[in-house]
């Protein structure tokens, strides 16, 4: 059965690049959400105050992918313990949020922080809440990386 999970870990580009090449992944796409904004671009999400971030949305098959190997993925891809802040960028677009979309996510996600957490040095500052409205990316912006890898 197809389920989906939705994902902030900093640039969606690298974080979709990631996910994409995962077996039992059968969409990705990146996109806003968990902001005051309807219909978000780009340009809202990092020059305005949309509070929206930028997310991964994944659909993966639970028969070939579980919820809890997503999210161990989710702690490998980015540092969470760095508040609205991945690398070089910086703002709450990029910020560390887990979106769930059922009680039984909620409560692996929520278990999932604790018990990684004696993995890093500094305390995670991931967001774990309900999930939101999602609006996809513009379409430049999807499997962006590979895209990118044709031409160079």
């Amino acid at each position: 059965m197809i389920q989906k999970a939705l994902f902030g870990a900093g640039c969606f580009w690298g974080v979709e690049e990631h996910f994409r090449k995962i077996n039992g992944i059968t969409e990705t796409l990146v996109g806003y959400s968990g902001g005051n904004t309807e219909n978000p671009t780009y340009e809202s999400v990092c020059y305005d105050n949309t509070d929206h971030a930028e997310v991964l949305l994944v659909n993966f098959d639970e028969e070939k992918i579980s919820y809890e190997d997503l999210i161990q993925e989710f702690w490998k891809c980015h540092d969470p313990t760095t508040l609205n802040r991945q690398g070089p960028d910086f703002g709450k677009q990029y910020r560390s949020v887990i979106y769930y979309y059922n009680d039984e996510q909620k409560n692996i996600a929520l278990k999932s922080r604790e018990n990684n957490q004696e993995n890093f040095d500094n305390r995670i500052v991931t967001e774990i809440t309900k999930a939101d409205t999602f609006y996809k990316a513009e379409d430049y912006h999807q499997k962006y990386i590979k895209k990118r890898e044709l031409i160079e």
